[in-house]
């Protein structure tokens, strides 16, 4: 296929209401989320994508009842476990976007440990929005500008301030389960990003769905404000 786009970024969105249409718990829906998350490491680097963004938890998400939050943190640290197992077959590179605070302990040393053993590796590029929201990272990246004594504050001033400025901004953002909204994720980043909006729920989001929305990208032409 061509014109792969070089970054894509997911919303992944369905996990309890698939959970919900099969009489499962929430804590199921979550585990086969992640269990589709595993399947597009694989298939995106295969396409040849260099970067993927997962919409993992928000900032938002702590309202989440207590017991569903600590399923999801739970389910985290599993799943770093294995990648950190599997990073060094894939050749996958580890990186996180979004606050330290409130993450469990257990979680930031495995965090740290996988981000530095991956660093040497070329492959593709995983990034997990942990604790993230889009207005925060803006708002850190203004006070951190301001604490650096900046007076006047430029677009190139901001970009290189952000959670991880080396990484592209996104050229495609998939969102699953009919949801058509951003839910403050990467708003500066997806200034030019083209978006692709699926009925899905994400843990049917499997390599023919990817390949779908790869077919609606590369038929469309990025203009980026010019005619």
């Amino acid at each position: 296929m061509k014109n792969i786009p070089m970054h894509v970024a997911f919303i992944m969105d369905g996990n309890g209401r698939w959970a919900a249409a099969r009489g499962k718990t929430r804590r199921a829906g979550h585990e086969a989320g992640a269990e589709a998350v595993r399947a597009l490491i694989k298939n995106a680097g295969a396409a040849g994508i260099k970067f993927i963004t997962l919409y993992a938890f928000s900032n938002e998400n702590w309202q989440r009842p207590e017991a569903e939050v600590k399923d999801l943190m739970n389910l985290l640290s599993r799943s770093l476990d294995e990648f950190d197992k599997t990073s060094k077959d894939n050749n996958a590179r580890f990186l996180v976007s979004g606050r330290r605070d409130r993450l469990p302990e257990k979680v930031l040393k495995k965090i740290d440990k996988i981000i530095a053993a991956t660093a040497g590796n070329n492959g593709l590029t995983v990034i997990l929005a942990l604790n993230y929201g889009a207005r925060q990272e803006v708002a850190d990246a203004v006070n951190a500008l301001i604490a650096a004594g900046k007076k006047n504050v430029t677009e190139t001033d901001i970009a290189a301030v952000l959670y991880n400025p080396s990484v592209p901004d996104p050229d495609l953002i998939i969102r699953t389960s009919g949801e058509c909204r951003l839910s403050n994720f990467l708003l500066w980043q997806a200034a030019y990003s083209e978006f692709y909006f699926t009925p899905v729920l994400w843990p049917d989001f499997d390599n023919a769905e990817l390949e779908k929305a790869l077919e609606v990208y590369a038929g469309r032409k990025r203009r980026f404000g010019n005619v």
